[in-house]
């Protein structure tokens, strides 16, 4: 027998059908479709070039960013990747398919808590990915996280390679090996950080697919959530280009500027996509909820991965190279506690 909302007892009516009959949504489209193509330019053009500012910063030296630019740019990025895990993703996700939903009460999805399962495999997976890279390429070069190399600054600091106390023991060495060891060090830190890079990218794309497909079929809300996604997408742009712009690609390597250019054009793309399905696709319905809370956990996890443990712990608390000027350190944290903030608060609105 099918749920009748105008006649309910509240001591006989399954509690399910009452959650489903709230939570049911129709296609709210209602028309502005000159805005909301619009949005696919406008979204493409501020998010690729806010992405590409870090990659430029430093691959062009010539532009003279000032340092502290490029670590609020690289900082506030790194505290939005954060606050993107837990406030973009991870709450979302409950609300699509966690214990208290039209999805977490029906069929096996009650049987267990689905949402903080899917996390954390999402989590272990990325933990065994990344450390599984990161020892191939130990194994494959000889040398372990301790061994002395010659060590690369990070553009912020605008100095070249220097010395530790393993070159000066290799000081007779010929020119031609020291730069040598240069290069492997170069090869070994970029495949390192790469694969870690491309999980944390993957991750942002899930989630800018799902937000790109309701923005083109959002109804009365679509005013206020234009605005809100092309600082959202931004902001989440910055923190893929300045984690982009830590890693020591080769000179001319055309990867920065394809995975910058890959990002910006997912959520177009995806506006684009809602906009043809703008009458038919309902993302309130059951199964848009599956689907967008099984992607948003999966994302939740690797993202949670990554700002915790590639960003804010291997930045600030293992890197033995990090600085020691306290005011730079300063400037640093407060930058990602800012990024982190802002995009708590707009997670007010999207």
């Amino acid at each position: 027998m099918s749920f009748n909302p105008n006649d309910v007892d509240l001591d006989t009516v399954d509690p399910v059908d009452v959650i489903c009959y709230l939570n049911a949504a129709e296609n709210e489209y209602n028309g502005h479709l000159g805005a909301r193509i619009s949005a696919i330019f406008v979204i493409f053009i501020v998010s690729t070039a806010v992405t590409f500012f870090p990659v430029i910063a430093k691959r062009v030296p010539r532009l003279h960013i000032p340092l502290y630019v490029y670590l609020f740019a690289r900082y506030f990025g790194a505290g939005v990747i954060i606050a993107t895990a837990f406030i973009h993703l991870l709450d979302p996700a409950y609300g699509e398919i966690g214990p208290q939903t039209c999805v977490g009460m029906t069929g096996h999805w009650a049987d267990y808590s689905w949402c903080p399962a899917i996390v954390l495999t999402s989590l272990m997976c990325i933990f065994l990915l990344d450390f599984g890279a990161e020892r191939y390429v130990e194994v494959k070069y000889g040398i372990c996280r301790e061994d002395p190399e010659p060590i690369m600054t990070s553009a912020a600091d605008n100095s070249s390679v220097t010395k530790d106390a393993a070159t000066s023991r290799r000081k007779n060495e010929t020119d031609t090996e020291s730069l040598t060891s240069s290069e492997a060090w170069i090869e070994r830190s970029f495949k390192q950080q790469i694969a870690a890079f491309l999980i944390l990218e993957f991750g942002v794309i899930f989630h800018s697919v799902i937000i790109g497909l309701n923005l083109g079929v959002v109804g009365d809300e679509f005013s206020t959530l234009y605005p809100v996604l092309v600082f959202h997408q931004s902001f989440e742009g910055l923190g893929i280009g300045a984690r982009m712009s830590a890693i020591p690609f080769r000179k001319g390597s055309w990867l920065p500027w394809v995975l910058c250019a890959l990002y910006g054009l997912t959520t177009p793309i995806s506006v684009a996509i809602g906009l043809g399905l703008r009458t038919t696709y309902n993302s309130g319905s059951f199964t848009a909820n599956v689907v967008s809370g099984v992607l948003d956990a999966i994302s939740a996890g690797i993202l949670i991965y990554t700002g915790l443990v590639e960003l804010m712990a291997r930045d600030f608390l293992f890197d033995p190279h990090r600085t020691q000027d306290n005011k730079r350190l300063t400037f640093m944290v407060l930058c990602m506690l800012f990024g982190a903030g802002i995009m708590a608060l707009i997670g007010k609105w999207a």
